[in-house]
């Protein structure tokens, strides 16, 4: 015997017909015809090869197959109803796990999680970082915060959010801090300094933006990641280079000093979410991440 399935648009039609015990009022319930409806209990009679309703006055009435059909078909229906229900609130209220590189996360977001999660409760955001490249196509994240340039693949759907702007920045606790401050950029060609191996064209860019010549820039102390250089240039070890984004709460509370300004990459800020999922979630994270860029 072939375990086949009739077609289920025609299932779907019957269903409702012999459920509401009226074509008209089927056509209503699934937004189609009467005669869409009539058309498809006929497919699904020939598929069966049995006569599952037959005339009754002006109306018709279930065949004793009709009725058998009808339970089966009810039950199963209901079921399915039941379980995508469960589904759909299931997606609702699982955390939505936001990858975010760790500097990016310790420096810009953690210090607005607080607000975030009061204006955004139904997020229910859970936060994932990792030591190594972040993955955006990743199955265990639902979107991923990072810098990158365009173009962007196909098979993601970029929420861009601001663009990256990078500059030296030194501590106020730095040794040569005054002498450096009232200093044009090129006095930054006589200096050590500080950089990270996340970010190895970062120098050269900022060099090549000021005129000058990338080839004369004296690397000193490096460090493995952006956050560690950071929190090197804090400690006055140094003049280190970061997105503007990542020092904006430090420049503010005067831990860092910012004397030459800063410069645009082609690189953007942005919010990559998988093109696999449909979460509304992400559009409005991408919105709220916006206004607070």
């Amino acid at each position: 015997m072939s375990r086949d399935l009739p077609p289920l648009n025609a299932l779907r039609a019957f269903e409702a017909a012999a459920r509401l015990e009226s074509v008209s009022q089927a056509a209503e319930e699934l937004h189609v015809t009467h005669g869409a409806v009539s058309r498809q209990i006929r497919a699904l009679e020939e598929h069966l090869e049995l006569v599952l309703f037959v005339r009754e006055g002006r109306g018709v009435k279930l065949t004793e197959a009709g009725v058998r059909l009808r339970d089966a078909a009810s039950d199963a229906f209901e079921r399915l109803r039941g379980v995508c229900a469960e589904l759909r609130q299931a997606a609702v209220d699982r955390p939505f796990v936001l990858g975010c590189p760790g500097s990016l996360l310790v420096r810009w977001f953690i210090p607005r999680l607080d607000r975030l999660n009061r204006e955004l409760p139904e997020l229910r955001l859970q936060l994932s970082t990792s030591q190594g490249e972040l993955d955006p196509r990743s199955p265990n994240v639902d979107a991923t915060l990072l810098f990158a340039e365009p173009p962007w693949p196909a098979d993601m759907q970029v929420h861009e959010l601001a663009r990256e702007c990078i500059g030296p920045v030194l501590s106020p606790r730095y040794a040569r801090f005054a002498d450096l401050q009232a200093a044009a950029p090129a006095r930054l060609l006589d200096e050590a300094l500080l950089h990270t191996a996340s970010r190895p064209q970062a120098w050269p860019e900022w060099a090549r933006a000021q005129g000058l010549d990338e080839q004369s820039l004296r690397l000193g102390q490096g460090f493995e990641h952006l956050y560690y250089l950071l929190e090197a240039a804090v400690a006055g070890l140094g003049v280190a280079i970061a997105p503007q984004q990542l020092v904006a709460d430090d420049l503010a509370a005067g831990r860092l000093a910012a004397p030459w300004g800063f410069v645009e990459t082609p690189a953007r800020l942005a919010l990559w979410v998988p093109t696999r999922r449909n979460d509304r979630r992400a559009e409005r994270l991408a919105e709220w991440l916006r206004g607070e860029l």
